[in-house]
């Protein structure tokens, strides 16, 4: 590992982040100093056949030379479309000898949530799942205006959900998170950086999909 972060940003600036995890693509990119674009395509099922598109004119006029890491949204949230973006950014990742970051589709929508508000409350969130279960999470925002992992993304039942709730010993904000997510890939974005300065780097390797729940009925 580089004993400097900041040498390394320096000879490559950018980092890229990829949102697939529901029938939006979000891509955002940044140098943190001010140069900063994002994007969303509402693309259903032509997501399989337009990422690799969308991606090629996101990134320019940067190259993938200017590349310092890749973030991907890890899920929960579609399977077809998760896997898609994590095979992308760990082929880019592997080919650019760059590290990426696997980042929770749940802790992006609570990052990004905290941005707009002061409150100190836990963030706990809920999104639909297979056969009619959900997933839940609870996060706190940290120092480093992060968010920090109370209770793991995870399925359960609607009334297992609840009973954590009633249970949960401190004060939370509830959020229902809907199937369009692109906009948060500025939190996936966010998230990978604030690791990415605390010196953490990635290898592609361990960049994995969270899925939750196995996609084949009855397993």
């Amino acid at each position: 590992m580089n004993s400097n972060p900041q040498s390394e940003t320096s000879a490559k600036k950018y980092g890229l982040a990829l949102h697939t995890a529901t029938p939006e693509l979000g891509l955002a990119i940044s140098n943190f100093a001010g140069d900063y674009r994002c994007h969303i395509w509402n693309l259903g099922r032509s997501l399989a056949t337009d990422l690799h598109q969308h991606l090629v004119e996101f990134i320019q006029p940067q190259t993938w030379a200017d590349l310092a890491f890749i973030a991907v949204a890890k899920g929960p949230g579609g399977f077809t479309g998760t896997r898609m973006g994590m095979v992308t950014a760990r082929t880019l990742a592997q080919q650019l000898d760059i590290p990426v970051f696997a980042v929770s589709t749940l802790a992006a929508v609570a990052h990004n949530n905290s941005q707009k508000s002061i409150s100190t409350q836990d963030i706990a969130l809920q999104m639909p799942a297979q056969r009619g279960q959900l997933f839940g999470a609870v996060y706190a925002v940290n120092s480093n205006y992060g968010v920090t992992e109370l209770f793991p993304d995870a399925a359960m039942t609607a009334e297992s959900w609840q009973e954590k709730l009633e249970s949960w010993e401190n004060s939370y904000q509830l959020i229902e998170v809907g199937s369009e997510l692109g906009s948060s890939v500025s939190g996936v974005l966010d998230l990978a950086y604030l690791e990415w300065k605390q010196g953490s780097r990635p290898d592609w390797s361990d960049a994995l999909p969270y899925y939750g729940q196995h996609p084949v009925q009855g397993k």
